[in-house]
């Protein structure tokens, strides 16, 4: 996870979007597709199997397994009798064992004979790579009772599987499964309580409940917490149980954003993920707080090391939803430590663990999930007079950004905008946009400095002076691109700023909106006097707003126009009108339909009117468009083009529906 030094930056330059930090996730593609085989039972050939400790899983019973998930996803639809004929022939003694054809539907059969299969050889699936992968989606079929037998046959071999690189990813699935069997519970022990029955008869004692395995496997990992989170791939499981035991489901965690796209950018995505919670059982609760209390024993560790780290940053993240105030007891012994270790010359202890790779990230979350008295004390104690050398930094300006997005009071905003705001210009050419972002989102959350930190930008982008500049204010902040870059002028060192050329800007084609470029226009937006970037949007081009529109980052642009609460109807119907005339377009991209749904939704009858007849000019074109003929179906253009009444009435009821619902929540 190293970070190379960054180039000098030159004066006039393109602002660099911001540092790669962290490794990048390498590509772990699957691997080639075996020949369909016919599905034959494994059971039919448990005699040839190995019996060793970690058996291994055939070419024939993977091709088995194969057919049998490709035959459950298809049960619903077409094939259904087909498909249970198939597995009916290879799992002859699954259904001789409970006898229950005919009181189950096709896919809760197959579903039924496919695991019992599965719980006979879960140990070679799991680690196996490709049966891995599907007994994941396998799991997502699985009632409760078949799945609490499978975590059982796992759990007799957990410190293999957890940190097997294809095991541990069944195990977090299994536990992933929880928020829809908890939720199923009930339903799910009367619907099986037949099987149950049927089952009992010569098998060896009561099956574990769900409860009793979750809180069973908290306990052997508790047993060995150090190695389970230091290890590369026990790690995930950690992570993943702490989740579920304390009823949030991180979605950063489970989907973070690969590519090589830059590190600032990734943390941007993984921010706008929401977690996802469910309703658990206070033993969860309790034992959540226990497997917690672990990090305390050995804090330096899960400081300093980078893998157990980890598990520290999704516990804090966990607990500060479900038990904050244990939450903060363990962000204090945090701070306590790092506090407490050797002296720096420059000021605090804590600032030198801020420039290191792996405890850097931790610090992050502490200070995203610090009460405000708190972080207005580690501003005090730690960070005031050292702001600007902190986003000069290549590693500490990541918590920096941090601290800034926990930011929450007045008094706390005031003496870090007047340490930080001199610096802007330098922070954006030393490349960390991040630090300049975040400083103008805690001036739109908090109310304040709104107009100073707006003025600073146009000084910092170059378009301050002379006053007709600021009209090219939005290309600028969305491309983070310098006055004299974006318009490719040579200017000499000292010599007075030219005018700005509207025929020049009017043929220019907008340049690439950056993912932070389009936050930091969001962000301006929401301010509460935003008619300066209002202006300068409405100065663009059909062209261009529609070059902004289909962008990935500047439709999001767009976005903060319709729902941001500062921006007038007036003012928002005036940027917009530029769009007319490229309605067509607009319906016919991935993100620009997305945009024309959103004005349509907020629109009058009279503007419906409008974009419904210049899509109605090319209807043929529409239909025919993977994106456009969606944007023809919520329009309702064949009704529009053929019973022109008929619609304008099916409008004012939908309007009428929207005016009442609004109004209720409202109230």
């Amino acid at each position: 996870m190293g970070l190379g030094p960054r180039s000098p930056h030159k004066a006039g330059r393109q602002f660099p979007i911001g540092g790669k930090r962290g490794r990048g996730a390498k590509g772990s593609g699957r691997p080639p597709r075996g020949r369909e085989q016919h599905p034959r039972s494994p059971a039919d050939r448990g005699s040839e199997r190995n019996q060793d400790a970690h058996p291994h899983l055939s070419p024939e019973a993977l091709g088995y397994f194969r057919q049998a998930l490709s035959a459950l996803k298809e049960a619903p639809e077409a094939g259904e009798e087909r498909g249970r004929e198939q597995l009916k022939g290879g799992t002859k003694s699954a259904r001789s064992r409970t006898g229950m054809e005919t009181s189950w539907g096709p896919q809760e059969l197959m579903v039924h004979n496919v695991l019992k299969e599965v719980e006979a050889q879960a140990l070679a699936l799991a680690t196996n790579r490709t049966g891995s992968e599907m007994l994941q989606e396998l799991l997502g079929f699985s009632p409760l009772k078949p799945l609490c037998r499978i975590w059982a046959a796992l759990r007799s071999n957990l410190r293999f599987v957890a940190c097997h690189r294809c095991g541990v990813h069944v195990l977090q699935s299994t536990l992933l499964q929880l928020p829809r069997l908890l939720r199923n519970t009930a339903e799910e022990e009367e619907k099986e309580e037949d099987e149950d029955e049927e089952e009992e008869n010569g098998k060896d004692g009561s099956l574990e409940t769900l409860e009793e395995l979750v809180l069973g496997l908290a306990s052997e990992v508790c047993d060995d917490f150090l190695f389970y989170c230091g290890d590369t791939h026990g790690s995930f499981l950690v992570r993943t149980l702490l989740q579920v035991l304390g009823g949030t489901l991180l979605e950063s965690e489970r989907a973070r954003p690969g590519g090589s796209k830059s590190s600032e950018t990734q943390r941007v995505i993984a921010r706008e993920y929401k977690p996802t919670d469910f309703e658990v059982p206070e033993a969860f609760l309790n034992c959540l707080q226990n497997l917690s209390s672990c990090f305390l024993k050995d804090i330096a560790v899960f400081i300093t090391d980078k893998i157990s780290s980890f598990c520290l940053q999704v516990a804090l993240q966990v607990l500060h939803r479900k038990l904050p105030q244990f939450c903060a007891y363990l962000c204090n012994a945090v701070i306590g430590y790092l506090s407490t270790r050797s002296s720096s010359a420059a000021g605090s202890p804590l600032l030198l663990f801020l420039r290191d790779q792996t405890s850097s990230r931790l610090l992050e979350q502490v200070l995203l999930v610090l009460e405000p008295p708190r972080l207005q004390s580690l501003f005090e104690d730690h960070f005031q007079g050292q702001l600007q050398t902190l986003a000069a930094h290549p590693i500490a300006n990541f918590p920096l950004q941090r601290f800034l997005d926990s930011i929450s009071t007045p008094e706390l905003l005031s003496p870090v905008f007047e340490e930080l705001s001199p610096a802007l210009e330098a922070v954006l050419a030393q490349g960390h946009p991040g630090v300049v972002i975040a400083l103008v989102g805690a001036c739109r959350r908090v109310g304040a400095y709104q107009a100073q930190v707006l003025q600073l930008l146009l000084e910092a982008f170059h378009c301050a002076e002379p006053s007709s500049r600021k009209v090219a204010c939005v290309p600028l902040f969305a491309t983070l691109t310098a006055y004299e870059v974006y318009y490719e002028l040579t200017e000499e060192e000292g010599a007075v700023p030219s005018e700005h050329q509207v025929e020049i800007a009017t043929t220019r084609t907008l340049g690439e909106v950056t993912v932070l470029g389009s936050l930091l226009l969001q962000h301006l937006l929401h301010f509460s006097a935003p008619g300066l970037i209002l202006r300068s949007l409405g100065s663009l081009t059909g062209p261009q707003l529609l070059a902004l529109a289909q962008s990935p980052a500047g439709s999001h642009i767009l976005d903060a126009i319709l729902s941001s609460p500062s921006v007038t109807h007036k003012q928002r119907r005036r940027v917009l009108q530029a769009l007319k005339g490229q309605y067509v377009s607009l319906a016919c991209s991935r993100h620009g339909s997305r945009v024309l749904d959103a004005i349509w939704n907020g629109a009058a009858l009279g503007t419906r009117k409008e974009i419904a007849a210049e899509l109605g000019e090319q209807n043929q074109e529409l239909i025919r468009d993977p994106f456009g003929h969606h944007v023809a179906r919520n329009v309702a253009l064949t009704t529009f083009l053929k019973r022109r009444e008929a619609w304008e009435q099916q409008q004012s009821a939908m309007a009428k529906r929207r005016r009442a619902l609004n109004s209720v929540l409202e109230d």
